[in-house]
């Protein structure tokens, strides 16, 4: 199938064909000698700076034309924002020959063209920092028209709001949606401010292996795939834990991971099947400690990107998740067995998929009827043992482990464990889920035997935690959907990009 082009597809074409004729590549190799950026210029030009500015030299996209005959007005957009520019007809084409202003110019530059000028600063008569230009280049010609977005006074006011076209042509979106472009510079802060935490507190960031003959570390569906030459299945990873746990054992004593990990389930708000967990394992430690240094991490992160309507600031609530179920449904559940669960979801309306065990249902009781409740930074602590088969035993209170789940905005953000080190009751652990397997249960954990064959060498107490990078960019930005944290979210293919692939 050929891609039918639009009438403005045509036409720039044409352009290109007409730009080839007169001796101009509209796709030059050679660099262009950028000295400023349209913030720079904006922020440091004055008066008194006036003669640093003599000459200057950029490159961008053109973003709108003002035609005004033998002179144009226009703005150039780079990657850190929008400048005016004023372009004369006899600045630019001194001598009899005005080629390069009436036709190239005036006839075959558009809107989206990247363009590069030199020239010299200067302030409007309503007051607006601008550059004369005085030499122009054209750096890319653009075959495909930008969507209009409308302005006024420098604020952005229709942008592009369609989720179908934003998501699938983000480098679309990021031309004319300034703002999105800020939302992932603020993650990439976000981002550098894990790190210098992390790394202040001695940690060391390592990578683990995205392919894996077992998906362990999580309960999830894994994406399967083969390999050829070893002719074995693999397992797109569903968490990095069990190999970041090795390395504890082989005698670090604190890692961390931005990890890329992927799940084979539903995709909405706060879902992605791709997506980023960072997860930070610290020896000798254990979960109370991790709740403390949790906290310090999200309020140094939250000033570094400017913070959030969420108050970050610690300390956070502590609630153990039955009492946090009494205190939602008025059922306390925490002598029931599997079936007198099922008894309360029932009553409650929960709908339960086939071949869960207990630990399932009370997660499923948590989130139908407890998390959204907890907008400000929760803590909900002390899990049965059978929603936790990576955890420690709690030391205190039996049947329970020593695990926590922070829940910000009536999301769960991170989750945390005193980790299990137990060899023999981490292998009891596995089995029981293999019986949850076999029972239908599609996101039971497999057995790693390598990952056994580790603790018996021995793992000190350790604590680790897995933040979800995505929903906590959320919540720093502002978005109420993980879509818009993602660069590239996944989408179902296009059925025209689909029949001309074939």
């Amino acid at each position: 199938m050929t891609h039918l082009l639009s009438e403005q597809e045509i036409i720039r074409r044409e352009k290109l064909k007409e730009l080839q004729s007169l001796g101009i590549d509209p796709f030059p190799a050679p660099a262009y000698p950028v000295s400023h950026t349209a913030a720079v210029i904006k922020d440091s030009y004055t008066e008194e700076t006036k003669a640093s500015f003599a000459q200057v030299c950029l490159a961008g996209r053109i973003m709108s034309i003002r035609d005004m005959g033998k002179a144009n007005f226009a703005v150039l957009q780079d990657s850190t924002g929008k400048i005016q520019f004023y372009i004369k007809r006899d600045d630019i084409c001194p001598t009899e020959d005005k080629t390069l202003y009436d036709i190239v110019w005036k006839k075959l530059i558009d809107i989206g063209d990247i363009i590069g000028i030199k020239g010299y600063v200067f302030t409007t008569k309503t007051g607006e920092t601008s550059v004369h230009v005085q030499e122009w280049q054209l750096l890319c010609k653009s075959l495909h028209p930008l969507p209009i977005v409308k302005e006024k006074d420098g604020e952005t006011y229709d942008e592009v709001t369609d989720l179908e076209f934003k998501y699938r042509r983000r480098y679309a979106d990021l031309i004319v949606n300034p703002n999105v472009r800020q939302t992932f510079i603020n993650i990439t802060k976000m981002k550098n401010a894990i790190r210098s935490f992390l790394n202040g507190i001695g940690a060391i960031e390592v990578d683990t292996p995205v392919l894996q003959s077992i998906p362990g570390g999580a309960l999830a569906r894994p994406f399967i795939t083969h390999h050829n030459a070893l002719d074995i299945p693999l397992y797109l990873r569903i968490a990095n834990e069990l190999y970041l746990k090795r390395l504890i054992v082989g005698g670090f004593d604190s890692v961390y991971e931005f990890s890329r990990n992927f799940r084979n389930e539903g995709m909405d708000r706060t879902h992605n099947p791709e997506f980023t967990i960072l997860e930070l394992y610290v020896a000798y430690q254990d979960y109370l400690w991790m709740m403390n240094t949790t906290e310090q991490l999200l309020a140094t992160t939250a000033i570094a990107t400017n913070g959030t309507t969420i108050n970050l600031a610690p300390p956070y609530k502590r609630i153990p998740i039955y009492q946090a179920i009494l205190d939602h449904t008025g059922i306390d559940i925490s002598q029931k067995n599997e079936d007198e669960l099922r008894e309360v979801c029932q009553s409650l309306h929960i709908p339960l998929p086939p071949g869960i065990g207990k630990g399932k249902i009370i997660d499923t009781i948590f989130g139908e009827k407890c998390e959204h409740h907890y907008i400000q930074p929760t803590f909900i602590t002390d899990y049965p043992v059978e929603m936790s088969p990576l955890t420690k035993k709690h030391r205190d209170k039996p049947g329970l482990v020593e695990r926590f789940e922070l829940i910000i905005n009536g999301k769960e953000i991170a989750n945390a464990y005193s980790e299990l080190n137990d060899p023999l009751d981490q292998r009891a652990r596995f089995e029981e889920q293999l019986q949850l397997m076999e029972r239908g249960d599609d996101e039971a954990m497999f057995i790693d035997h390598d990952f056994l064959r580790a603790l018996e060498y021995g793992m000190p107490p350790t604590a680790g935690i897995g933040i979800g990078i995505d929903r906590l960019a959320m919540l720093l930005t502002g978005n109420v959907s993980i879509q818009d944290v993602l660069l590239f979210p996944q989408m179902r293919p296009e059925k025209a990009m689909v029949a001309e692939g074939e």
